[in-house]
C-alpha cells in the first residue's frame, strides 16, 4: 500500500469516529491534555502493558475524555492501543502515514523519542469537529519499546477572549498594585496564561518589560527595540497609544508559541499607573 493510500485510509478511519470520542464543543485545553497524558503515563507505569493497553482501548473508560484519547504504537509503527477506534486501528501499521502537510508523523514520533523518554511534537491534522485542517500537538512518552501519545488541537483564542483576559489583568493590577500583579503575570502556569493568550507589561518611562507571561526572562529587558518581522516598532506604538489615550489596539506579525508559526497578531493594551498591560491574539 502506498504512503498516500495508507494516509487516506487512516484519515478515513479517524473520521469514522464521528461523535464516538466527544460531542461538539468539548475541545480539551492544553492543560487538560497534559494532565490526561500524565494520568496515562502513571497508569502504564503502575499497571504494566497488558492491563494498560486494554484500558487505553476502552472507548467508554477513563482514558477517553472530551476530544482526548490515548494511543500507543510500537517502534515498528504498529498501533498497540487506541482509544478513538480500537477495533479499526489496533494492529494496523501506520509507519508510513503522513499528516496533512506530508510529514511522516509516526516516523517522527519514533525518532524524537529515540534518545529521550518524553517529547512534544506539532503537526497538522483534520479536525472532525470543524472539518478543517488544524495545528495539533501531541505529548509523547516512551516506555521500553512502546510510545504513548495524547494529542490536542492548538487553541485559537478570539478577540473577546483577549479582551476578557486584559480586563481581568487590569482589575487585578488596580486591586493589588503592579508589584504584586507583575509577579502573577510572570507565572507561566498561572491564571494569566490561558491557552495561546498571556499578559505582558511594559514600563512607560523605561520602555522595559515588567512582565511577560510566556517569556518571564524578558522582565527588565528593553522592549522598545522589539520589531516584528515587517519592521514595525510595535512596543513604541503601544507606548504612544497608552500615553496619549490610555488604551489602544496594535496590529503586527509575531511567532505563535503554540503553533510555532509566524502569524498576524492584534494586541489590546491599557494603561495602569505608569505601566501598560497588553494581551494579544492571533488573527490567522
Amino acid at each position: 500500500m502506498s504512503t498516500f493510500s495508507l494516509a487516506l485510509r487512516l484519515a478515513g478511519l479517524l473520521l469514522a469516529l464521528a461523535c464516538g470520542v466527544a460531542t461538539a464543543g468539548e475541545r480539551a485545553t492544553p492543560r487538560e491534555a497534559r494532565a490526561f497524558f500524565d494520568q496515562a503515563v502513571k497508569y502504564l507505569q503502575a499497571n504494566g502493558p497488558e492491563k494498560s493497553w486494554a484500558a487505553f482501548s476502552n472507548r467508554k473508560g477513563p482514558f477517553v475524555k472530551k476530544d482526548l484519547y490515548v494511543y500507543v504504537i510500537d517502534r515498528q509503527g504498529t498501533y498497540i492501543a487506541n482509544g478513538a477506534s480500537p477495533e479499526a486501528l489496533v494492529g494496523m501499521n501506520v509507519l508510513d502515514s503522513v499528516d496533512a502537510s506530508g510529514t511522516p508523523l509516526f516516523r517522527h514520533m519514533i525518532a524524537v523519542t529515540e534518545k529521550q523518554t518524553e517529547a512534544r511534537i506539532r503537526y497538522v491534522w483534520l479536525n472532525r469537529k470543524t472539518n478543517h485542517v488544524e495545528p495539533k500537538n501531541a505529548w509523547l512518552h516512551r516506555e521500553g519499546d512502546y510510545i504513548l501519545g495524547v494529542g490536542y488541537y492548538s487553541p485559537h483564542a478570539t478577540a473577546l477572549d483577549a479582551q476578557k483576559l486584559l480586563g481581568d489583568a487590569v482589575a487585578f493590577a488596580i486591586k493589588n498594585g503592579m508589584s504584586v500583579a507583575t509577579k502573577a503575570f510572570n507565572e507561566t502556569k498561572g491564571a494569566f496564561v490561558r491557552d495561546d493568550l498571556y499578559v505582558f507589561a511594559v514600563n512607560l518611562d523605561s520602555g522595559k518589560f515588567e512582565a511577560h507571561g510566556v517569556n518571564p526572562a524578558w522582565t527588565g529587558t528593553d522592549a522598545l527595540s522589539l520589531h516584528d518581522v515587517e519592521g514595525h516598532a510595535l512596543i513604541q506604538d503601544m507606548i504612544d497609544q497608552a500615553k496619549s489615550k490610555g488604551t489602544g489596539v496594535v496590529d503586527y506579525v509575531w511567532r505563535n508559541p503554540v503553533t510555532n508559526a509566524v502569524e498576524r497578531k492584534r494586541s489590546f493594551i491599557q494603561r495602569v499607573d505608569n505601566s501598560l498591560l497588553g494581551v494579544g491574539y492571533y488573527l490567522d
